[in-house]
């Protein structure tokens, strides 16, 4: 079973604990920083990733650090089942797919957007709104250039893409005109 599977099937029993207890957004940024705390430190890394460290080892440690950093009681037993479990490699995972579990149930989805140019703030706000009425969702916005563009937008959201490039329309144009 991949790392992925595994890691979403732990983070939806932890979205559905969390969401009966009303924290689903604390809880998410709850995990997001641990992510990063184990992340910045390389005593943590090693406590996470090395193998032959026996499982319940690990998780008094961790637990004695998340008790130390003011992680609520719902995460820290959380991550003493993912550590006891043998699973503690996957907390970068973990963090992932309880990410777009709370996005998914709060009803927001990532764009991916492209432009020629970088976007204001007002054009990126104006764009977000416009996505959010097409799909009737809140709209998170990744942006990348890409010059070879030209100019306007392009945006995918999931499988769906919208675009309103001019290379986009000039081959939009060309198929008419070789069409009719």
């Amino acid at each position: 079973m991949s790392n992925r599977l595994v890691a979403r099937r732990y983070a939806k029993a932890l979205a559905g604990i969390a969401e009966d207890q009303g924290s689903l957004v604390q809880t998410r940024e709850e995990l997001t920083g641990v992510a990063a705390l184990v992340r910045g430190n390389a005593d943590l890394q090693r406590l996470a990733f090395y193998p032959l460290l026996a499982p319940s080892l690990k998780a008094k440690a961790l637990d004695a650090v998340l008790a130390a950093q003011g992680v609520s009681d719902t995460v820290r037993r959380f991550f003493g089942v993912v550590a006891g479990a043998a699973r503690l490699n996957l907390i970068y995972d973990l963090a992932t797919a309880f990410d777009e579990l709370v996005d998914e149930r709060l009803g927001v989805v990532e764009a991916s957007v492209q432009t020629a140019q970088p976007l204001t703030g007002p054009q990126s706000a104006a764009l977000a709104a416009a996505l959010g009425r097409r799909t009737g969702k809140t709209v998170k916005l990744t942006w990348r250039q890409d010059p070879s563009m030209l100019g306007g937008v392009k945006a995918q959201i999931g499988s769906t893409v919208y675009d309103a490039s001019l290379k986009g329309q000039l081959r939009l144009l060309q198929a008419r005109l070789l069409s009719a």
